[in-house]
């Protein structure tokens, strides 16, 4: 009877552990396991149609003490910096249509930390016009088995700061 009872109590805790796993799958493997897999998710977390985007995928791209800043000019001229927790981005995060993808990236990397300069471009419908462009600067860590976004902020291009050509993709024109 004792060895009944242990197997479903055990029983009863696999599938509580499996349940749990199968209600929040992230970290997905190809998220955090690269650079290119830690911006690409970056990216696509925040991509989407009208409607919520994917926070807990989000969340588990980023360090539990990340920050979120964001900078530019407000419509009086005046220079701001806007600082968050990564609750309070996804507390104010749009629920529009909006679709941002990179269109060029600097690197800079030493030991388990790296630093992207990464060149946004955003859209409302993912075949519509360029709406506006902008750089993440985004500051990401090695913890030996995965990568964590520490902190990012972000600035749009504006009649007063436009985007530096080092961090434009090179066209063809350019390369003759």
């Amino acid at each position: 009877m004792k060895y009944i009872k242990s197997l479903i109590v055990i029983f009863i805790f696999s599938t509580l552990a499996i349940a749990g796993w199968a209600q929040n799958p992230y970290p997905l493997q190809s998220d955090v396991a690269t650079l290119d897999g830690i911006i690409k998710a970056y990216y696509e977390v925040v991509s989407g149609p009208v409607g919520p985007k994917q926070t807990e995928r989000d969340k588990s791209l980023h360090h539990p003490d990340a920050n979120v800043m964001i900078s530019g000019i407000n419509k009086s001229g005046e220079r701001f910096l806007r600082a968050m927790t990564l609750k309070e981005f996804h507390q104010n995060m749009p629920v529009d249509a909006f679709y941002e993808k990179e269109i060029n990236r600097v690197t800079e990397s030493f030991g388990n930390m790296a630093h992207v300069w990464s060149t946004y471009e955003f859209r409302s419908d993912p075949n519509g016009p360029v709406l506006g462009r902008g750089i993440n600067s985004i500051q990401l860590y090695f913890d030996g088995e995965r990568w964590w976004i520490l902190n990012w902020v972000y600035d749009s291009e504006n009649g007063i700061t436009p985007i530096p050509e080092k961090y434009l993709p090179i066209s063809p024109e350019s390369e003759h």
